[in-house]
C-alpha cells in the first residue's frame, strides 16, 4: 500500500527550508538520531513519562506498519537529518486515528509543528478518517496553543488529570488544512 503523501518544501519562519515527506523504514538510523537531539524535557513532553533510551522494538513496530495502520511524515533537512516527525496511526475505529508530533529543539517555533499537522490532518482526511486526537500533557502548552490554533477542542483526560485530550472532528475541519 503507498502511503498517498506527496513530498513538498516548506519554509521555515528563519527562511530555513524543510522537505516534508512520507516516514519509510529506511528512517530508523535517522529518527534515532533525532531522538538523541530532544532534550530530557522534550522527550517528557512528547511520551509522558521519562525516557532514556528510545525503544527501538516499538519504532521498527510502528514503521513496518505503515501506512497500513496510518502514516507518518519526516521533515528532513538534506537526505538523511530529521528534524520534526508527526505519525497518526489507526486503532479500533477505523474511522478515526491518535497523532503524535515532534520537533528537535532549534527547530521549533519556527512554524514546522504547526506545518506537520496540518499536513497530517489533510492526509487523514484524504484517507477518509472521521476523527484525530492526541494525548497532550497538560504543561505542554505550546502544543495546546498549537492545536487551538488548529481548531482541536481540548478537554481534560478523566482519568489523568495532568492529560489533556485533543480532539479534531476532520469533516468539520475547513480552515485546518488551508494553513500550510
Amino acid at each position: 500500500m503507498d502511503s498517498g503523501f506527496t513530498a513538498f518544501d516548506f519554509s521555515l519562519r528563519d527562511g530555513r527550508i524543510v522537505n516534508i515527506r512520507a516516514m519509510r523504514p529506511s528512517d530508523e538510523a535517522a529518527l534515532l538520531r533525532a531522538f538523541g537531539q530532544l532534550s530530557p524535557d522534550a522527550r517528557y513532553m512528547r511520551f509522558m513519562r521519562v525516557v532514556g533510551e528510545p525503544n527501538i522494538e516499538r519504532l521498527r513496530k510502528v514503521l513496518a506498519s505503515l501506512p497500513e495502520s496510518g502514516l507518518g511524515i519526516v521533515a528532513t533537512v538534506g537526505e538523511t537529518d530529521v528534524v520534526g516527525s508527526a505519525t497518526f496511526l489507526i486503532g479500533n475505529d477505523p474511522t478515526s486515528c491518535e497523532f503524535a508530533t515532534t520537533v528537535v529543539g532549534e527547530y521549533g517555533g519556527q512554524g514546522l509543528g504547526r506545518a506537520l499537522m496540518t499536513a497530517l490532518i489533510a492526509a487523514a482526511k484524504q484517507r477518509g478518517l472521521h476523527e484525530m486526537e492526541g494525548f497532550v500533557l497538560a504543561k505542554n502548552t505550546s502544543m495546546l496553543r498549537l492545536a487551538t490554533r488548529i481548531g482541536f477542542s481540548i478537554s481534560p483526560d478523566p482519568d489523568d488529570q495532568s492529560v489533556r485530550i485533543c480532539r479534531l472532528r476532520l469533516d468539520d475541519c475547513q480552515r485546518c488544512v488551508s494553513v500550510i
